[in-house]
C-alpha cells in the first residue's frame, strides 16, 4: 500500500480538504500490527458515494464507508478497511469543527462529550491535538498546514482550565463516591474513581502543555511527563486495582484516590506560554 498515492486519491474526492496520518504510526510508536489511521478532513457536502467507490477499489467489493455522523457526534464516521492485508481506518473530521475547537481551546473552553467508545467522554480539544500531532499526507490547498501553524503552541488558557476544572471535579468525585461505600455500591464507586484517574491525567497534560487525545494510554503518558514523580502511573492504576466490594476495601480505594488527587495538585504548574 502506497500511502501518498492513497492520500492523493482521497483528497481528490469532493469535500475532502486534506488527509493526515494519525495514531501510533504518526508518532513512531507503532508495531508491525498497528493500524493506519487516516484523518479525512472535509467540509460538507462530502461525496460519500465517491469515497465508497474508492474504498471498494482499494479494499475490495465488500468495503463500506459511513455517512458523516454515523459513528456518533464526535468520532463522526469513516470506514474500517483492510488494504493489502493491512488495517486502514478512514476517520472523518469536519475541518470547521476542528477550527472551532481550536478557538474554544484558546479561550480555555473545553468539554468532555458523550461518545461511544470514550468512557470518560470525547475531549473536544482532542480534534486539535489530532491535527497537531498527525502527519500531513495530502494538502492540495495548504489549509491543513496553515491550520497546524496556527495551532503550534499549546494554549495556556486551556492548560489552566484543565488543571482547575479537572482537579475540582476529581476532588468532588472522591467525596461523592464515599456516600456509596455504606451500600457497598462497588459499581458506582468504580465509575467515580475511573473518572478521577482520567481527570488527573488530563490535569497533568494540561499543566505540561501536552496534547492527550483520549483515555487509552493517558495514565501511562501522564507518568512520563516532566516533573511527575516516579511511580505515578502505577499509583494511578492502583486506585482501581483490586477495588473489592466490602466497605473497608472501598474506603481504602477512596483513600488512594484522594492521595492521587493531592499528588497531582502538587505537580501541576501553569502551562507554558505560547
Amino acid at each position: 500500500m502506497e500511502l501518498a498515492d492513497l492520500a492523493g486519491r482521497l483528497s481528490a474526492v469532493d469535500g475532502v480538504v486534506g488527509v493526515t496520518l494519525g495514531g501510533s504510526r504518526a508518532r513512531g510508536e507503532h508495531t508491525p500490527a498497528s493500524d493506519y489511521d487516516l484523518g479525512l478532513y472535509y467540509r460538507p457536502p462530502l461525496d460519500v458515494a465517491a469515497l465508497a467507490a474508492l474504498a471498494r477499489t482499494v479494499a475490495g467489493p465488500d468495503a463500506l464507508v459511513t455517512r458523516p455522523g454515523e459513528w456518533g457526534p464526535w468520532v463522526d464516521g469513516g470506514g474500517w478497511l483492510t488494504i493489502d492485508g493491512t488495517a486502514v481506518d478512514w476517520l472523518y473530521r469536519d475541518l470547521d469543527r476542528v477550527l472551532a475547537a481550536w478557538t474554544d481551546a484558546e479561550q480555555g473552553r473545553y468539554a468532555f462529550h458523550a461518545q461511544t467508545g470514550h468512557p470518560l467522554g470525547f475531549p473536544d480539544f482532542g480534534y486539535v491535538g489530532e491535527l497537531v500531532l498527525g502527519k500531513v499526507l495530502a494538502d492540495p490547498t495548504g489549509e491543513l498546514a496553515t491550520s497546524r501553524d496556527r495551532m503550534s503552541g499549546y494554549p495556556r488558557a486551556l492548560g489552566e482550565a484543565l488543571v482547575t476544572g479537572s482537579l475540582w471535579e476529581a476532588d468532588f468525585l472522591v467525596g461523592i463516591a464515599g456516600k456509596a461505600v455504606g451500600r457497598a455500591d462497588t459499581t458506582y464507586v468504580a465509575g467515580c474513581l475511573f473518572r478521577v484517574v482520567g481527570l488527573c491525567a488530563h490535569a497533568l497534560h494540561g499543566s505540561a502543555g501536552r496534547w492527550v487525545l483520549n483515555e487509552k494510554g493517558a495514565v501511562a503518558s501522564a507518568g512520563r511527563l516532566p516533573g511527575v514523580p516516579a511511580g505515578y502511573a502505577d499509583r494511578a492504576h492502583g486506585v482501581l486495582a483490586g477495588l473489592g466490594a466490602a466497605p473497608g476495601d472501598l474506603d481504602a480505594a477512596l483513600a488512594r484516590a484522594a492521595a492521587l488527587v493531592r499528588e497531582t495538585a502538587t505537580v501541576c504548574v501553569p502551562a507554558p506560554r505560547d
